[in-house]
């Protein structure tokens, strides 16, 4: 069970205050009194948090509706209830639409109706903190949210970048891969054919067509799919998978890279290996 509601009721008659008192006696409350506006702006200094606030409205000094827009401008989350007679009707009327005071209820009151009018206060105040909390929470949720979107701007940034700089790198690659005086063929372990450079386009578009995305076996001559295919059986009996054979002008090189996709790469030179 939770702690009792505090109600703080301010009235200079003190048979007034043992009333209230009494009227609340068997509801979940907490009830501080206090004679006057400046001893119950000190106990709201003292207790901090009181839902809800009844006062007379005629008292020596700060009368009800002074005490209560003071309260209004330190407690604003605070409920406001002003008791008092028909003839500080009209000025008690205008302190509500001024949105200083929540209720009027009249001397003298009816127990029923006070009680409903402080229970639905209450439940007013716990309506405010409640949205109060939500839209704290919303607060944080749209921060985590930017902070969120930041950080992946700045991962699609430094991507970007990086790609960008991947990309110049490959383009620069194969500009001098394009310029090589050989003819250098790059393909998988199965034989699909991947890359190519100038030269090597050169030799094989007139007499077969394109090369990229074809297999090996329908773009190479009889000779260079067999030196393909010693040099594969050759990398499975190497330790590290690794291997390389030579014929004439031609050479076959296979090189096992655990980063990265087996690569076999044929190079076929103007002049024979070796010479």
């Amino acid at each position: 069970m939770g702690e009792p509601t505090r109600i703080l009721c301010i009235d200079d008659e003190q048979n007034v205050l043992r009333s209230l008192t009494r009227l609340f006696l068997d509801d979940p409350y907490e009830i501080l009194t206090a004679p006057s506006g400046a001893e119950g702006l000190l106990i709201l200094d003292r207790c901090g948090t009181v839902p809800v606030v009844v006062s007379d409205y005629r008292m020596p000094g700060m009368n009800g509706v002074e005490f209560l827009s003071e309260v209004r401008k330190r407690w604003p989350e605070t409920i406001r209830i002003v008791l008092s007679g028909y003839a500080d009707t009209g000025a008690i009327v205008s302190a509500i639409n001024e949105g200083q005071i929540y209720r009027f209820v009249a001397k003298p009151w009816n127990d029923d109706e006070l009680r409903v009018t402080v229970a639905n206060a209450i439940e007013r105040y716990d309506l405010g903190r409640k949205n109060l909390e939500l839209t704290e929470e919303l607060r944080r949720k749209n921060d985590e949210l930017t902070a969120l979107n930041r950080d992946l701007e700045r991962r699609v940034v430094e991507r970007t970048e990086a790609l960008t700089t991947q990309n110049q790198l490959l383009t620069e690659s194969l500009g001098i891969l394009d310029n090589l005086p050989m003819a250098v063929v790059g393909m998988d372990p199965q034989g699909t054919v991947f890359q190519c450079n100038r030269k090597g386009m050169v030799c094989f578009d007139s007499r077969i067509g394109p090369v990229i995305g074809a297999n090996r076996r329908d773009v190479l001559t009889e000779v260079q799919n067999r030196l393909v295919d010693e040099v594969l059986e050759k990398s499975r009996l190497t330790p590290n998978g690794s291997a390389s054979v030579g014929e004439g002008n031609h050479q076959v090189v296979i090189e096992r890279n655990p980063y990265a996709t087996d690569c076999v790469i044929l190079i076929v030179q103007e002049e024979p290996v070796g010479e």
